[in-house]
């Protein structure tokens, strides 16, 4: 009866949200006195997969169909929903990402478990099984009770720091028996993101508005971030302007974020901004408006 976990890697590096997610697995599974098992897909190898124990993980579940290699979300739940029936796991902890957001659902409704999305604290197993998640645009915390006998959670990035222990996990492989259904939606093409820190990982975030007048003055942050060693990103309006790619706007309609710190040069802070940017740690606004709404959610504002 483990603890289930997906990870994710790229280029064979497993990505730091992932490692993250293995050990509020490994804090769980103390708590229930059992172990955590993580699943990983596609070419990396052995010794990183090995190397997952160092964050809690027991066993790796590996599969390598070569079709999983482009995300699916109807073949990855199928993966997950066998790799849970092997391992009997009665929790399953996922990522609050693109594939989290696209495969927890499915396993959930599949499997009738409860389901928690965008958990940002362990759960509270005193009192049953709770978890604590931000509700209404990060304004207020819910604290949801899970009775189903199968739990399913997925955890926001970035909400806890990383601490690297020792050990070693065995490796297994997984294999299950897809259809050709499962693989009806094709990928056709995939266009990375290029940058040396993911945003969704990022703990540095420098990011810009329509204050900044235009794509030609981006320099300027883009230059602050490289010195930082920050992630860059930027409102909704600068996105759908095309000044900046559409993989960096963070809001209700983009990414959510949880850095340790955020910097924002020229916006304003309307709701919907705030709602993807409000879990970071120290917000820095940058703005010549003293009416700015983002100067109330700020720790530190430059007028």
């Amino acid at each position: 009866m483990s603890v289930l976990v997906l990870v994710e890697h790229s280029g064979g590096v497993f990505k730091k949200k992932s490692l993250e997610a293995i050990q509020y697995a490994a804090n769980i599974a103390k708590g229930l006195n059992t172990t955590v098992t993580a699943v990983a897909v596609g070419n990396v190898a052995d010794s990183a997969m090995q190397s997952l124990g160092q964050y809690g993980a027991q066993k790796v579940l590996h599969a390598t169909d070569a079709r999983l290699d482009n995300f699916n979300s109807r073949a990855y739940t199928k993966l997950m929903l066998a790799a849970a029936q092997k391992e009997g796991a009665r929790v399953i902890v996922g990522l609050h990402d693109t594939v989290g957001k696209a495969v927890a659902p499915r396993v959930a409704a599949r499997l009738k478990a409860g389901l928690v999305a965008g958990a940002v604290s362990y759960p509270d197993l005193t009192k049953g099984f709770v978890v604590k998640k931000n509700v209404f645009a990060g304004k207020a915390f819910a604290y949801v009770n899970i009775t189903s006998d199968v739990k399913v959670i997925t955890l926001m990035p970035n909400t806890y720091p990383l601490v690297k222990g020792e050990g070693s996990a065995t490796v297994e492989n997984l294999d299950v028996a897809f259809e050709d259904k499962d693989f009806s939606i094709q990928v056709k093409e995939v266009i990375k993101a290029s940058g040396s820190v993911p945003l969704s990982e990022a703990e540095l975030v420098v990011s810009g508005g329509r204050g900044m007048k235009g794509p030609e003055n981006w320099h300027v942050l883009e230059d602050l971030a490289k010195t930082l060693g920050a992630a860059t990103a930027c409102s909704r309006p600068v996105a759908d302007s095309n000044w900046r790619p559409h993989n960096e706007h963070v809001g209700q309609t983009g990414g959510t974020i949880r850095p340790n710190l955020y910097i924002a040069v020229g916006i304003s802070g309307a709701i919907q901004h705030l709602a993807g940017v409000n879990g970071a740690k120290t917000i820095v606004v940058i703005n010549k408006d003293p009416e700015a709404p983002f100067f109330s959610a700020a720790n530190y504002g430059v007028l």
